[in-house]
């Protein structure tokens, strides 16, 4: 008891003494042996209190480096649109929104995936049909604002060129466009929102805090025929991200 009051009271004084601006945003802080001797205790308790505010986000550690103020990040805003990827003419992305300037994404795709019992039902595959599974970061500054995990079904890709979201000819160039290219026309998507916290996975990619407030996202795209070639988690943090939708207004 004493010591967790011990690291529990470190935690509070350095954190008084960032927000009063003693080290700035990014600054690193005094080495863990330097503040166990200012404060009197071990290095174990110093590390314990160092990760009490690490998982507050006041602090990031890095590897090999030390510990750090956590920098304040600007808020972007997602901008989404009724026709997905008509949102201007430069515009190449997964189909999800435009962030503005400074936009990068990255992705990796994992063929023959066998698709969970959720996605096979959203999908209207069997479960553990392969799909092709698509995890994406979308940057802005290169820090990351949003995560996606995308799932379209194998057969529906299988030997073209267009198998992999994030490779190809048509890289990034969105569900809508590669489909076409396949001969099938992607006429209606459908999007749940519901609020959620984020993981400690989902938090670490984003590097926020776990149980950080966040928009989680579920949008499938279906063909004219009414099948569905894709499903998508799209995990959106409140700190990093604010979502707007722009949709047009009918004359009649």
């Amino acid at each position: 008891m004493r010591e967790q009051a011990s690291y529990l009271r470190i935690a509070d004084d350095l954190r008084r003494r960032i927000a009063g601006q003693k080290w700035a945003s990014g600054e690193q802080l005094p080495s863990r042996a330097a503040l166990a001797r200012e404060f009197g205790v071990s290095g174990a308790i110093i590390r314990r209190a160092q990760e009490a505010l690490i998982t507050d986000g006041v602090l990031e550690g890095r590897a090999g480096s030390g510990t750090y103020v956590a920098e304040q990040r600007k808020r972007c805003r997602m901008v989404r649109f009724q026709a997905t990827g008509q949102a201007g003419a430069g515009y190449r992305g997964p189909d999800l929104g435009v962030l503005g300037e400074g936009e990068t994404w990255e992705g990796r795709s994992d063929v023959m995936t066998p698709a969970p019992a959720e996605i096979a039902a959203r999908l209207g595959v069997d479960e553990g049909a392969y799909c092709v599974r698509t995890a994406y970061e979308h940057l802005v500054d290169d820090k990351p604002v949003y995560l996606t995990t995308s799932w379209e079904p194998y057969d529906v890709t299988k030997g073209s060129l267009v198998v992999l979201p994030d490779g190809g000819p048509l890289a990034g160039a969105g569900v809508v466009r590669r489909m076409a290219e396949l001969g099938i026309s992607v006429t209606r998507t459908q999007e749940r929102s519901e609020p959620g916290t984020t993981n400690a996975e989902e938090a670490n990619l984003l590097g926020v805090q776990r149980g950080t407030p966040c928009t989680r996202i579920e949008r499938t795209f279906y063909s004219d025929d009414g099948r569905a070639v894709e499903t998508a988690d799209i995990i959106v943090p409140s700190v990093l991200c604010e979502i707007v939708y722009e949709l047009p207004v009918s004359r009649s």
